[in-house]
């Protein structure tokens, strides 16, 4: 008895991680199907010239904790160009919170993409919290098959948000939502610690396999684009 007990706890002991890592790729695998059925309507999809424009992408799943008043809380995976204008890297996973985020009822689930502009926006939501504010570095994106129609405001915005709810989709301001980065499935993620500023900014943390589905997605529509980042 004793030695059936020993083998179950080490069965349980080595499968958490497994789960864990699983749970972190189902995430993914999820924002790669968000992103290929948002570009692939084009009449109601992200502009693929403003796409093409991003150094990050992110996108996260929310859930309404309560009808009325109450809040919200998701999780979802930030991509950015290696560099600002390389090739697609891997993800640093991340959480998103706040109080009637969306268009949800109780227990719906809604889809946002953020379309990160440029490195400033990419370095904001790298903070250990973030809050998006109405200061004019968050706006609600445009859609279509071109940035075109966009106003000035959402040109100039650091990072342009969007949603995806019962299968529409449209631009939606997420101000006040709070990014917080999520160390520990990141390391679930890699199977080590890694700091999300290697992942995201520096480049120096590899793809895993998880994220390929992501990352090819993400090919497909924008192999090339971005702006550099400055080294800070």
């Amino acid at each position: 008895m004793r030695n059936l007990v020993s083998v179950l706890l080490m069965l349980a002991f080595c499968g958490a991680p497994l789960l864990a890592q699983e749970k972190e790729a189902d995430r993914l695998s999820k924002a790669a199907e968000v992103i290929d059925e948002v570009m692939g309507t084009p009449e109601k999809g992200i502009p693929r010239d403003l796409l093409n424009r991003a150094v990050c992408v992110g996108v996260i799943s929310v859930y309404k904790l309560a009808v009325g008043i109450g809040g919200s809380f998701g999780r979802g995976a930030l991509v950015c160009r290696r560099g600002g204008n390389g090739p697609w890297g891997g993800p640093s996973m991340f959480t998103l919170g706040g109080a009637n985020i969306g268009p949800q009822l109780g227990g719906q689930r809604t889809d946002f993409v953020l379309v990160v502009m440029n490195p400033k926006g990419a370095r904001k939501l790298l903070q250990s919290r973030s809050k998006l504010s109405a200061d004019g570095s968050v706006a609600a994106g445009p859609v279509g098959r071109t940035a075109q129609a966009a106003t000035d405001i959402q040109m100039s915005a650091e990072i342009l948000t969007y949603s995806r709810a019962k299968g529409l989709f449209a631009g939606f301001s997420l101000e006040g939502a709070v990014i917080k980065q999520a160390h520990g499935a990141n390391e679930k993620l890699y199977g080590r610690k890694v700091d999300p500023k290697d992942i995201l900014i520096h480049g120096t943390v590899g793809v895993p396999a998880a994220a390929q589905p992501l990352v090819a997605v993400l090919n497909k529509y924008s192999p090339a684009g971005g702006k550099p980042f400055k080294e800070k």
